[in-house]
């Protein structure tokens, strides 16, 4: 089980989170904007020699017609076909995205990690993967037009689709982001290479909206009124001691600031510390947030720990847990999960926060 954590915090940012092409850098580079493929511009010759009109804008269709030339958010250059009608998403965050889009049918392959919590909403024909180990050979022979892939899909720097990449089949990867700023970013590439720029654009405006809304009632709160937070992905046992938590250069944490909670973890050096239950209990937190989906009636367990009497979040039950898919894919959906955290941490400020949760 503590194998399958620190699988879910290594990608963290995708169930956290859950999700190759490149290794995980602290933020994605920004995706450049689709650049139609065109041929060279020609030389300026003497009016006779010029080449008729319509050859020149023959050549120009045939370039673009092979898709648009951008990069992905791990900086690759990759051409994306001018029609997608087959995807493959090696990531549920990704996953998400493309079904709120309304794209859910073009979907052919996933990981395992989308069939667990959005398998309803696909297709029954759907194939699902390891998104750690796909099947490269079956992933050929589906001919996808494009495959979307996660930082959580190489380990160790190796490419778990080179063979893919290599049979000329485009894969536009998409490390698991760090930032809220980074996720919008994510939403706007996700609808570039499905040739519906608009939808990830209105995905992300509706995000950053919701984000200025949630920070303006934030800025309300009375500085002694802020309350101190332990989020907390996995709950210490006997045979694991241990807290996973969020720490600073994570969106989480940032998610945490922006309505006005100071996180116990801030100060650690790691993204994602390990906090002995001494630290925890030290720091006595106001809040705890889990999304531990592994501890069946986790907030009774957390409730009931020894030695944790006297922590102030237990005492005053202050103990909630948050939708894990929500709250661990980096998508617009981590609205849903900071409305939770603003509604359980200062209901009296955020009573009218459920109007900013995204429509789908």
């Amino acid at each position: 089980m503590k194998k399958r954590i620190l699988t879910m915090i290594a990608g963290a940012m995708t169930t956290i989170a859950l999700l190759a092409g490149c290794g995980q850098e602290p933020e994605a580079p920004v995706a450049e904007a689709p650049v139609e493929a065109v041929t060279e511009p020609a030389t300026e010759v003497e009016e006779e020699t010029v080449e008729e009109p319509v050859e020149e804008t023959a050549e120009v269709t045939e370039a673009e017609s092979t898709g648009t030339a951008m990069k992905d958010r791990s900086g690759n250059d990759i051409v994306v076909p001018a029609e997608v009608n087959s995807i493959v998403s090696m990531a549920p965050s990704i996953s998400r995205v493309l079904i709120d889009m309304g794209y859910a049918d073009k979907i052919v392959c996933a990981d395992t990690n989308t069939q667990a919590s959005y398998g309803s909403e696909l297709g029954a024909d759907v194939l699902y993967m390891d998104m750690m180990a796909p099947d490269q050979e079956q992933l050929v022979a589906l001919a996808p037009d494009l495959i979307f892939t996660s930082g959580m899909s190489s380990k160790d720097g190796v490419d778990a689709f080179s063979s893919v990449r290599d049979a000329g089949i485009c894969v536009a990867d998409i490390p698991s982001s760090v930032s809220l700023k980074a996720i919008e970013e994510d939403l706007v590439f996700i609808g570039q290479c499905v040739g519906n720029e608009a939808a990830g654009q209105k995905l992300a405006d509706d995000m950053q909206a919701a984000l200025d809304e949630l920070a303006a009632i934030a800025a309300t709160i009375p500085e002694e009124e802020k309350k101190t937070v332990l989020f907390e992905l996995f709950t210490p046992s006997a045979d694991y001691p241990t807290i996973y938590t969020a720490g600073p250069g994570t969106y989480i944490n940032e998610m945490m600031e922006l309505i006005g909670a100071v996180n116990i973890a801030a100060d650690q050096e790691a993204q994602w510390p390990a906090l002995t239950e001494e630290a925890a209990v030290g720091a006595d937190p106001q809040v705890i947030l889990t999304a531990d989906m592994y501890t069946p009636d986790v907030i009774n367990v957390l409730l009931t720990m020894p030695g944790w009497e006297n922590v102030k979040a237990i005492k005053d039950g202050a103990v909630y847990q948050l939708n894990a898919d929500q709250v661990n894919q980096p998508n617009h959906h981590v609205i849903d999960a900071l409305i939770d955290m603003a509604e359980d941490i200062y209901p009296e400020y955020f009573k009218d926060a459920e109007e900013l949760r995204p429509a789908a």
